[in-house]
């Protein structure tokens, strides 16, 4: 495993993180346990949560404070507010980047995981209703409060990356250090804006959906229906996923992948892990195999000329091996 800053702040972060949305649908807490036996055993650090994961908000934050008990100093542990929770926070009338919302969301946040720090807070997505400067002005409380280590954010779009990092450095508050957009070798348009603003402004990207549930690990087929027992075969969109996929580009990236002696899952996770201010790829995980998985892909190392090979088949437009 290896470790990254991220952004240029000094939180370090392994280069792949978990993605733990299934915590409490698909998974129960003996299932948690053993994947986060497998990230000690891996390296991971990183456990990205939300308190609208779960089978109920705040189910997931919940196994995870439950998992980590006695373990804590061996995680970096992210979660996120900003997505509707019913009253879980109490109301909110949308305005979920306000004062009293955020600092609710965090305190709660908190209880669940059991734990005295967040140490990556992130806006799960940008609040059109509150001005910035009061969600920056009350989470850098939190912060210097010590309640939270570092801030981030989600789904942001560039222009609004960039409005907060200005607002940030203008008014002394603390600045996002990360942004946590879907990013992957079939989506790229990150790029067109976030990934710029990202590298700009020295903020660190985790992109999230990087196997485009599964369709990057090479265990579905053109024209053939979803092994059974697979997260697209359980999905009632699962036949419409798999009809509309974009099988040109996968069928050539697994190509790719077998000219090098590579698994799709390799090339998914480490291209994208090579790509400039990406900090932590994070993936989802229902069991401790598949964190084994995620972890080896970074034995492939791409070399520049991989890099030009590989933005050629996703369509990319660069020539310098960034995709």
């Amino acid at each position: 495993m290896s470790y990254r800053p991220l952004g240029d702040s000094g939180l370090m972060v392994s280069a792949v993180g978990i993605g733990c949305n299934a915590f409490s649908r698909r998974v129960d807490l003996d299932g948690v346990r053993d994947i986060l036996g497998a990230a000690r055993d891996t390296g991971i650090t990183l456990l990205d949560t939300a308190d609208s994961y779960g089978i109920a908000p705040g189910a997931s934050e919940e196994m995870i404070g439950e998992a980590i008990a006695g373990q804590r100093e061996h995680f970096v542990v992210a979660t996120k507010a900003g997505l509707p929770v019913g009253r879980a926070n109490g109301p909110d009338f949308g305005a979920r980047g306000s004062r009293h919302y955020l600092r609710r969301a965090v305190e709660a946040s908190l209880r669940r995981l059991r734990t005295d720090r967040i140490d990556l807070f992130q806006m799960h997505r940008f609040d059109p209703v509150t001005p910035i400067e009061e969600s920056l002005g009350v989470l850098t409380d939190l912060v210097r409060e010590g309640k939270i280590s570092y801030l981030g954010c989600s789904n942001f779009a560039g222009w609004q990356l960039a409005d907060a990092d200005w607002t940030a450095r203008t008014a002394g508050f603390e600045r996002f250090v990360s942004v946590q957009n879907r990013y992957s070798l079939l989506d790229r348009s990150i790029e067109d804006e976030v990934a710029p603003a990202a590298e700009r402004f020295g903020v660190g990207i985790l992109p999230f959906f990087p196997l485009e549930y599964g369709l990057l690990t090479g265990k579905y087929r053109r024209g053939q229906d979803a092994p059974e027992g697979t997260r697209i075969a359980l999905d009632s969109r699962g036949a419409s996923w798999l009809a509309d996929a974009d099988w040109d580009t996968i069928e050539a990236l697994e190509a790719y992948a077998a000219a090098r002696g590579l698994r799709p899952v390799d090339v998914a996770i480490s291209g994208l892990a090579a790509q400039p201010a990406v900090g932590s790829v994070i993936s989802g995980v229902t069991t401790a195999d598949q964190v084994r998985t995620n972890a080896q892909a970074l034995s492939w190392e791409p070399t520049p000329e991989d890099l030009v090979e590989l933005d050629s088949i996703t369509s990319g437009t660069s020539s310098d091996g960034s995709l």
